[in-house]
């Protein structure tokens, strides 16, 4: 059935965002050069040029959560291919298909030295998705940074047969998890995979480093491209910005990591001495914020 968005943009003869978008930053992840920040939602810079950007655009349209990003005549061609889960690199995959339920959060999948893969957390269920994902991986584990997360882990989880990982200060966003962090203690979860709890953004926020290479920071901080910097998204912190600066500082001087793949913001790749120097002066900057009204559109992306 044709949506009102789609009806209303039916004549359109090049790609267009439509009045759905929330400004996550998805699409600007994804189509870089194509897509900008407008007046509080994204906007087509210009039309694809080429198959390799029409293919950006694609693949920005299938994470993006409210289904904003419309090519010519308002609809996706079912039967182009679906670039998820799409390599960042030949050890981690992004999920893409984010979901309305968790504010359009990318999640991610990382193959063990075994052979099995966790899923970092979710994107929105599927069940066709399920199936292609599973033909050729064993997906063991599925890894919650936080209660913002946590809408689809249980039916994940379920479905793969896998353990559902939360902490306890964010237990009762999924109270029939199957393992649960508790305290402040760094733990050894899986092959080379270590839960880092990190409150502040929630109270039961943690972060997972993978191999001393991947850091899965949830949404406790990110890769702010407008300041080339980490940031943490003061205006929307639900339990303790004061909280999240001392768990940065607590830990700023001992992680070690090389890719910052956030659930929103920016992801980036620094060889880990300047990783782990942008993160000591992030704990500096965010020592100095006070908590301010929940506010999305102050994010600074």
């Amino acid at each position: 059935m044709e949506t009102t968005a789609e009806a209303g943009h039916a004549g359109r003869t090049g790609w267009y965002i439509d009045e759905r978008c929330t400004d996550c930053d998805v699409a600007r992840q994804l189509a870089p050069a194509l897509v900008r920040a407008g007046e509080g939602r994204s906007e087509i810079v210009r039309q694809p040029e080429n198959p390799a950007e029409t293919a950006e655009l694609r693949a920005a349209a299938l994470a993006c959560h409210t289904r904003s990003i419309r090519p010519p005549g308002g609809r996706l061609d079912p039967a182009a291919p679906d670039p998820f889960p799409l390599p960042l690199d030949e050890n981690v995959l992004l999920c893409g298909h984010n979901s309305p339920r968790t504010a359009g959060a990318n999640s991610y999948l990382l193959p063990r030295p075994s052979g099995n893969w966790m899923m970092v957390d979710t994107p929105r269920f599927s069940e066709p998705l399920a199936r292609r994902w599973t033909a050729e991986r064993h997906i063991t584990d599925v890894l919650l940074t936080h209660r913002d997360h946590a809408a689809h882990g249980r039916r994940w989880a379920d479905r793969l047969d896998a353990r559902l990982w939360i902490h306890e200060g964010d237990l009762d966003a999924a109270p029939d998890a199957d393992r649960v962090l508790r305290g402040r203690a760094p733990t050894e979860i899986g092959e080379g995979v270590v839960a880092v709890p990190l409150p502040g953004h929630t109270r039961g926020s943690v972060l997972y480093l993978a191999d001393e290479d991947y850091c899965f920071s949830g949404d406790s901080f990110y890769w702010a491209r407008t300041l080339e910097d980490l940031e943490v998204a003061q205006s929307v912190t639900w339990y303790s910005i004061e909280e999240l600066a001392a768990s940065l500082a607590s830990v700023a001087g001992e992680l070690r990591f090389t890719w910052l793949l956030p659930g929103h913001g920016g992801r980036k790749r620094l060889p880990p001495e300047e990783m782990g120097l942008r993160l000591r002066r992030l704990a500096e900057r965010a020592a100095t914020l006070r908590p301010r009204p929940v506010d999305f559109t102050a994010v600074r992306w």
